[in-house]
């Protein structure tokens, strides 16, 4: 089922819920989901980011480093909750009892699924195909009227059931969802005490869930998951790529305050497009900070979610447990990256996907034990006391070389050297930004110094004082323009060699 399609009946089902029970899902943190528009599918953005994504590193691999969508990207962006208890717990290789049990539903007996036209009509969403010459709204509107008239519309046992109905709905083909039509159960056994649901971090759930959507083969074309997350977040780091409308500034969660942008090329030439477009992105249009200038107004979950921000830490959804390697992108907490050990995956301990496989009866607390401490613990605060991204770039060059560039343009690097280069000019180009900045602002010092000095008249001691304080600044303003000119030079040097790099290459490759 079409992505946009399984919001629309999952959204049409929470808005048929009476009051009382729509309250109870505010109240397990998964309110805000609710309240973000339905937003078009850009299979393009999803695919060219994808193709990027490091399954050893779980982190995407751009031309000027790692990056990797974080805890507080999940926060921020879907207001889902990422405090509280891990999502682990007992899977089975079949459910067939615990869903006649908890859901009064059938599961073949050795499976997982539950038919996904039956789990719909359970809450009453019938015919839930689009009628000809209907609008979306009259279509949304028409499955939200019908459902109604199946649920309960008291609190009691009933009520429970259509409740846990709807979860496993919402958790199986929205939040969680996975490429095929039926619907997976594997949360149920979380779900046996409704009062429970709220306690767990569904959001760090999510995130891990998104890790391994992103580890599946660059050659889907499907999306799985929640796919307003990782658009929003493409959005907000890489905004010149120009695939989002902000159409609702001011409104939280942030996903509620953006559309995707139409495009109506062939995808292929969509995906062509962006590759390049990345492959050439001007590093100082990386926004690796994009919430500097975000309050916390009407956000309360924030509160609680701040002591997990900036931490490596690892995620947990039941069997997938993977880790959440911060300190890879030390530049989104404001710091220069220094140089770090990548993660490797080898034969005997897969860091990117530690643990799969359902085929027995598995306490997910007990077989992770050390990874659901390292939760508890928030895991471990990222810090850097680096000066320069150098050191870092020339490893990352090192390591992935010619792999970065995505796009037909850029021919194969093999051997790393001009990819190490680019990475290099980056920096080059960053810092001599950052000496620029520094300069105005001294100057701006300066002024507003001297604009003092022609004020109202002082006594000498501090006409004195002023005048030390202008000899300093005038002789800090001359150092910085020094420092900016050798920065300059460096920056011009590099690209030079940059450009006689990539000319060379292309003679070898065209020989």
């Amino acid at each position: 089922m079409r992505a946009r399609v399984s919001w629309t009946l999952v959204l049409a089902a929470f808005l048929a819920l009476p009051p009382f029970q729509r309250d109870r899902v505010e109240e397990m943190g998964f309110g805000e989901i609710f309240r973000i528009e339905r937003m078009r599918v850009d299979p393009a953005l999803t695919q060219a980011l994808q193709s990027r994504w490091d399954t050893e590193a779980n982190a995407f691999v751009f031309p000027w480093g790692h990056m990797i969508p974080s805890l507080e990207d999940v926060s921020r962006i879907t207001g889902l909750s990422v405090y509280g208890r891990a999502v682990s717990g007992y899977t089975y290789p079949y459910y067939h009892d615990l869903a006649e049990r908890l859901l009064d539903h059938p599961v073949e007996r050795r499976s997982s699924l539950v038919p996904r036209i039956a789990l719909q009509e359970s809450l009453g969403l019938f015919e839930a195909g689009k009628n000809a010459g209907e609008s979306e709204d009259e279509y949304f509107e028409r499955l939200a009227r019908v459902s109604r008239r199946e649920l309960a519309s008291e609190p009691g046992p009933q009520a429970d059931l259509d409740l846990r109905r709807f979860l496993v709905l919402f958790l199986g083909r929205l939040l969680f969802a996975t490429r095929g039509d039926a619907v997976h159960c594997r949360f149920l056994p979380l779900l046996a005490d409704l009062g429970e649901v709220g306690g767990y971090a569904w959001g760090a759930a999510f995130l891990a869930h998104q890790f391994d959507c992103l580890s599946a083969s660059d050659r889907q074309t499907s999306t799985s998951g929640f796919y307003p997350f990782l658009q929003v977040w493409a959005y907000l780091h890489l905004p010149a790529l120009g695939r989002g409308e902000l159409t609702r500034p001011g409104l939280v969660p942030i996903a509620r305050r953006w559309g995707a942008r139409r495009d109506t090329r062939h995808l292929a030439d969509q995906l062509e497009c962006l590759q390049e477009a990345i492959d050439s992105y001007t590093y100082l249009d990386v926004v690796w900070q994009p919430y500097l200038g975000e309050g916390d107004e009407g956000q309360p979950w924030l509160v609680q979610a701040r002591p997990y921000f900036g931490r490596s830490v690892w995620l947990h959804a039941l069997n997938l447990v993977l880790p959440l390697n911060l300190f890879l992108t030390q530049r989104s907490l404001g710091f220069r990256q220094s140089v770090v050990e990548f993660p490797v995956r080898d034969r005997f301990h897969r860091s990117g996907r530690s643990f799969r496989g359902l085929h027995d009866t598995t306490d997910w607390r007990e077989q992770a034990r050390e990874q659901i401490e390292n939760w508890e613990r928030k895991g471990k605060s990222v810090n850097s006391t680096a000066t320069t991204d150098d050191a870092y770039l020339r490893a990352y060059a090192l390591k992935y070389g010619g792999k970065v560039y995505k796009s037909a343009r850029h021919q194969v690097d093999v051997a790393g050297e001009v990819a190490s280069l680019r990475a290099l000019l980056l920096s080059a180009t960053h810092d001599r930004e950052v000496a620029r900045r520094e300069t105005e602002e001294l100057r701006r010092e300066l002024e507003s110094v001297r604009r003092g000095a022609g004020g109202a008249s002082t006594s000498r001691g501090g006409e004195s004082d002023r005048a030390s304080l202008q000899a300093q600044l005038t002789a800090a303003i001359s150092r910085a323009e020094e420092a900016e000119r050798h920065l300059e030079d460096q920056e011009r040097d590099l690209r030079f060699i940059n450009e006689h790099a990539m000319d060379l290459q292309a003679q070898r490759d065209q020989y």
